[in-house]
């Protein structure tokens, strides 16, 4: 059985570092890509590991290069030159090097394109499949009825209503979001 969960974006959000979002925290910075991505292995091996291995960094970043189908000229390539879609997987595979059992997409596709959309929504139901606890928060309601088995919609910062996948409509997660 898959964990994936999802809600509609119209309440506030959860304090809970995203996979996600490439906000200021998150961001692709204007280092390599794989320098980037090598920030997240050493977010999780923080205070155990005294020195910074190139060698290392290269090799973990080409792995997730190849495993998360990023696209760029070379992979010298700061990250925040690549398209908005190969920026977000590269935050993505910061958080996913940490190998973490819940992972909180928080509108993962939003302004991603269509291509990139496709490979992200392949990946978050792998993780589910996996046995990953996957949490998606996104406004984008065709998105969250696509990923999801249940699907909790927020109103002032409370679940208000619950619907597994099979049950839901976007009439009725819209009227419970208004309502």
């Amino acid at each position: 059985m898959r964990c994936t969960f999802a809600s509609t974006a119209v309440a506030t959000r959860p304090t809970t570092t995203r996979a996600s979002s490439r906000s200021r925290a998150s961001a692709p910075s204007r280092s390599p890509i794989a320098d980037n991505i090598y920030l997240g292995l050493l977010a999780k091996l923080r205070g155990k590991r005294p020195l910074v291995s190139r060698l290392e960094a290269a090799s973990v970043g080409e792995h997730w290069i190849k495993k998360l189908n990023i696209r760029a000229i070379s992979k010298d390539v700061k990250a925040i030159e690549l398209s908005g879609g190969n920026q977000q997987k590269v935050v993505i595979a910061k958080s996913l090097i940490q190998e973490p059992e819940l992972i909180v997409f928080d509108e993962p596709t939003r302004g991603v394109d269509v291509g990139a959309i496709t490979e992200i929504h392949q990946l978050i139901n792998r993780l589910a499949d996996e046995g990953k606890a996957v949490v998606v928060i996104s406004s984008y309601l065709p998105e969250v009825m696509s990923l999801s088995d249940r699907i909790l919609v927020q109103r002032m910062g409370k679940v208000v209503e619950e619907f597994s996948a099979l049950d839901a409509t976007e009439e009725k997660i819209m009227y419970a979001a208004i309502h």
